[in-house]
C-alpha cells in the first residue's frame, strides 16, 4: 500500500505531498525514533545543540542588528565580505537567497579561495578594499582557507591606510574586521586576533553545532541584518525554525514533518535505491543546492544523492531519471507562485509530479513566497526541516536494519575530513604567504 499524504506545516507556508511510499510501516517505530533523537538533542557533545538555537537566537536580535549598524557606522562601509569556507559560507549564501536579500550581489560578497586569479576576480568585484567590512567565520580561527584570506585582505587595509598617510593604518585597517568564531580565546586563533587587535563584538560559532547546521548561527544572522532583513522577519524566521523543532519532537507522526522526510529518505536505502534525487525549482535556491549537497556529503556520506536546481537541470536529467532500468527515490521544492508566471509554473510542477509519480516514491515540498524570496516562516521552517530530516534518515535507518547507535550519531561528525587537513598541516601552506 502506498499513501498520497499533505503535511501540517501549512501555517508556516510549507505543505508537502507524499506519494508511493506506505508511512504505516513505521507507525510502531515512531515513538522510538523520536526517543532517540529526543535523548541526544541539546546534550553536550552531541551536536544537536542547533535544535533551540532558533529560540536562543531571538533573544539576541537587538543586539546582532545593533553589532551590524555599528561596524557600518564606524568605517562608513556599507558592503560586507564573508570570509569564511563550507557551513560559514553556504548557509549565509541560501539565507540569503532564500529571504530575497543580496539579489545583485552587491551588498555581500564572499571570498573563499586560495589561488590567484580567485583572489583577484574578488577584488575587482570589491573595487576599493576600504569600502567594505570584513566578517571573518571559523570556529578554531585556524582555517586556512579563511585565515589565508583574512591576512591577505589584513595586509592590503593596512597598505591602503598607510598610502593615504594615516599613521594608525593599523588601528584603522582593524575598524573594518569581525570575527565569528569559538568564545573561548584558548581554543580560538581568531578570537584572541580579536581580542588584541580590539575588533568590533562578540559574535559566536556556538558549541555542538555543526557548520552544515549553523543556518540560525551568528554568521548567517549577522548577514541578514546586514544586508536588510527586517528585524521583524528575523523574528518571524526564527520562531518558525523553532516551531519545527516543536513538531520534530512530537510521536505524532501526522504533525512530524521534518519525520516523514526523514523515513522517506531512509524507506529509499532500506529498498535498496542507491541513488536518489532532490531538486529545487528557480533561482531562489539557487545556493540552497550548495548547501544541500554539503549537508548530503558530510551528514549522509553518500555522494550519489543529486542536489540540483530546475529548470536548468531538468532536460539534461530527465534523460537518467525516466530511464525505466534506474530506480530513483525523487523530492522537488517548489516555490507558491503568486505572481505573473503562475499559471505556467503550476501546470510545469503539475507535469513534474505526474512524470515522478510514475517512476517511484516522490514528495513535493511548496514553500510560500513574499517578493524575491521566501516568506520569513517558510525560510525558517524549510532550513530547519532540511536539519531534522538528515538526521532522522540515520536514526530510522539503524532503528529499522537493528544496528547499534555510536556514541555520537554518524550524521553530526565528520572524522573523514582530517584525511586532507593533515596533509595542509606542517607548514606545506603558510597563511598569507607571498609568493616570489
Amino acid at each position: 500500500m502506498t499513501e498520497n499524504t499533505l503535511s501540517l506545516s501549512q501555517n508556516l507556508g510549507i505543505t508537502t505531498k507524499f506519494t508511493g511510499i506506505d508511512f504505516g510501516k513505521y507507525e510502531s517505530k515512531v515513538s522510538d525514533f523520536v526517543s532517540e533523537f529526543a535523548s541526544r538533542a541539546n546534550k553536550k557533545g552531541q551536536f544537536l545543540n542547533w535544535v533551540n538555537l532558533p529560540q536562543e537566537q531571538i533573544k539576541r536580535v537587538d543586539e546582532i542588528y545593533a553589532l551590524a549598524e555599528s561596524l557600518k557606522k564606524q568605517t562608513g562601509a556599507e558592503k560586507l565580505s564573508v570570509l569564511g569556507i563550507g557551513g560559514s559560507k553556504h548557509t549565509v549564501e541560501h539565507m540569503l537567497s532564500i529571504n530575497g536579500l543580496n539579489v545583485n550581489q552587491d551588498k555581500i560578497l564572499f571570498y573563499s579561495d586560495v589561488d590567484s586569479a580567485s583572489l583577484e576576480r574578488y577584488l575587482y568585484r570589491l573595487g576599493d578594499i576600504t569600502k567594505s567590512n570584513y566578517l571573518i567565520a571559523s570556529k578554531s580561527g585556524s582555517t586556512f582557507e579563511t585565515k589565508d584570506g583574512f591576512l591577505r585582505i589584513q595586509t592590503m587595509l593596512e597598505n591602503e591606510y598607510k598610502a593615504k598617510g594615516h599613521s594608525n593604518f593599523e588601528e584603522l585597517a582593524s575598524k573594518h574586521f569581525i570575527a565569528v568564531t569559538d568564545g573561548n580565546a584558548e581554543k580560538s586563533e581568531l578570537r584572541r586576533t580579536s581580542n588584541e587587535k580590539g575588533w568590533l563584538g562578540d559574535l559566536y560559532i556556538h558549541d555542538d553545532v555543526g557548520g552544515r547546521f549553523s543556518a540560525f548561527d551568528d554568521h548567517a544572522l549577522f548577514t541578514l541584518a546586514y544586508a536588510g532583513m527586517a528585524k521583524s522577519d528575523m523574528i518571524q524566521m526564527l520562531e518558525a525554525a523553532q516551531n519545527i523543532s516543536t513538531r520534530a519532537l512530537t510521536d505524532d507522526l501526522s504533525k512530524n514533518d521534518a519525520l516523514k522526510e526523514g523515513i522517506f529518505w531512509a524507506d529509499a536505502v532500506l529498498n535498496g535505491i542507491k541513488t536518489s534525487v532532490h531538486q529545487y525549482m528557480g533561482s531562489i535556491f539557487e545556493n540552497t543546492v550548495y548547501w544541500h549537497a554539503q549537508m548530503q556529503n558530510e551528514s549522509v556520506k553518500d555522494t550519489l544523492k543529486q542536489v540540483a536546481k530546475v529548470p536548468d537541470a531538468m532536460h539534461h536529467s530527465a534523460e537518467a531519471h525516466f530511464n525505466p532500468a534506474n530506480k530513483f527515490a525523487f523530492a522537488l521544492t517548489t516555490p507558491k507562485d503568486m505572481g505573473v508566471c503562475r499559471e505556467n509554473a503550476e501546470s510545469y510542477i503539475e507535469a513534474l509530479e505526474k512524470s515522478y509519480e510514475s517512476m517511484g516514491a516522490f514528495f513535493n515540498e511548496s514553500v510560500a513566497t513574499k517578493g524575491m524570496g521566501l516568506t520569513p516562516e517558510a525560510a525558517g521552517a524549510m532550513t530547519q526541516l532540511r536539519a531534522y530530516a538528515t538526521v532522522y534518515q540515520e536514526i530510522v535507518t539503524k532503528i529499522m536494519q537493528r544496528k547499534q547507535f555510536p556514541e555520537v550519531l554518524d550524521s553530526v561528525l565528520q572524522p573523514h575530513v582530517e584525511y586532507y587537513k593533515k596533509n595542509l598541516k606542517g607548514g606545506v601552506v603558510v597563511p598569507g604567504r607571498i609568493s616570489e
